[in-house]
């Protein structure tokens, strides 16, 4: 049933920049040589534009909560392309039903920086399906424009999570109409087509498993059993309006239906192609590689041991281990990049 959008709901979305930081800390610094009697008490005399005393602690302070603006607004933009500020506007601050509400497990899930190994778990786990895998080698441009398949994706599903019903339901059926134009063969000359029920259905079984698998581990509250039921239901609401049948509704049910999966799955020269490319060699500038690694070896350390295998990936002992606690660390740093902008998404909500 939809629901209207509660007044201060907001979510999120990523590209890096500290150049502001470090001069907002030159300014702060100049100025201390040029204080007034103040400074013998203890407070220092900013320079213009920025308040007129700050207690030495308050400008540790000040650059902290500047560089964690600095940086949120960096990954949104990455994630959300560079009209991520109208973009939020559309999703959140537009008037209308929704299908779902800031209590509700989908909403929960889907707004928490999880996603983020979520995301890099769920595409390596897609990537098994060779069906899946070819339509993804030979369409979707992964490669050559990687962060705008990204900002695609991450427009979809925060237009079907957070967005009006009207806008959501806009939303999938431009994805039927390209789902409609996707096919042909894999290596081997099987067919494929991306509107096939039963790709749609690996698809969102692959992508429900491993959000959800994500927010139980790393997220500051994980969902009930019940939620985390609830949360499985809800997820499959927009599979099955993009065409998908048959989906698990329940975490058991999950689990049984990506069991179900696996004699169809294999790791195919695509697929080992693809993790190489998430995993080891990402479309970013060195400096920024770090930070991705502790996102990625978090989707790594999620995926199922059969599946990291086949992958030829570390499946399992202390590399597993360590896997997840950069996965831990990586979501931190994320969290509280994003809580930099959440002011900014507040407003565009209207709140």
């Amino acid at each position: 049933m939809a629901r209207k959008l509660p007044d201060g709901a907001e979510a999120s979305a990523p590209r890096e920049n500290f150049r502001a930081v470090t001069v907002m800390a030159g300014k702060l610094m100049r100025s201390q040589g040029s204080t007034d009697a103040r400074a013998r008490t203890g407070r220092l005399t900013a320079p213009r534009g920025i308040r007129a005393t700050i207690a030495p602690m308050t400008v540790l302070t000040e650059l902290a909560r500047h560089s964690q603006r600095r940086l949120g607004s960096a990954l949104r933009a990455r994630v959300a392309g560079e009209d991520a500020t109208e973009r939020a506007r559309a999703i959140w601050g537009k008037e209308g039903e929704r299908w779902f509400t800031p209590e509700d497990p989908v909403w929960r899930v889907h707004a928490d920086a999880a996603m983020f190994p979520g995301g890099v778990a769920a595409l390596l786990l897609q990537s098994l399906h060779p069906l899946a895998m070819a339509g993804v080698a030979g369409h979707s441009g992964y490669k050559g424009d990687p962060w705008g398949r990204l900002q695609r994706t991450s427009h979809f599903l925060a237009t079907t999570t957070f967005g009006t019903v009207e806008d959501a339901e806009a939303a999938i059926a431009r994805v039927r109409g390209i789902h409609e134009r996707v096919r042909g063969h894999d290596p081997r000359g099987r067919p494929y087509r991306a509107s096939d029920p039963r790709l749609l259905g690996w698809v969102h079984v692959a992508e429900a498993h491993s959000f959800l698998t994500a927010y139980q581990r790393y997220a500051v509250t994980p969902l009930s059993d019940a939620e985390a039921d609830t949360y499985v239901a809800q997820s499959a609401l927009v599979a099955t309006r993009l065409g998908a049948t048959d989906l698990p509704t329940t975490v058991a049910e999950l689990g049984a239906a990506l069991t179900a999966f696996r004699p169809e799955l294999e790791a195919t020269a695509e697929a080992r192609a693809a993790a190489r490319f998430l995993l080891l060699d990402p479309p970013l500038p060195w400096p920024a590689r770090p930070g991705y690694g502790l996102i990625a070896s978090g989707g790594l350390a999620l995926l199922p041991g059969w599946a990291r295998r086949a992958l030829r990936l570390p499946a399992g002992g202390p590399a597993t281990t360590l896997a997840g606690g950069a996965g831990h660390l990586g979501t931190r740093a994320v969290r509280w990049a994003m809580d930099g902008v959440a002011q900014e998404r507040q407003l565009a909500a209207g709140s």
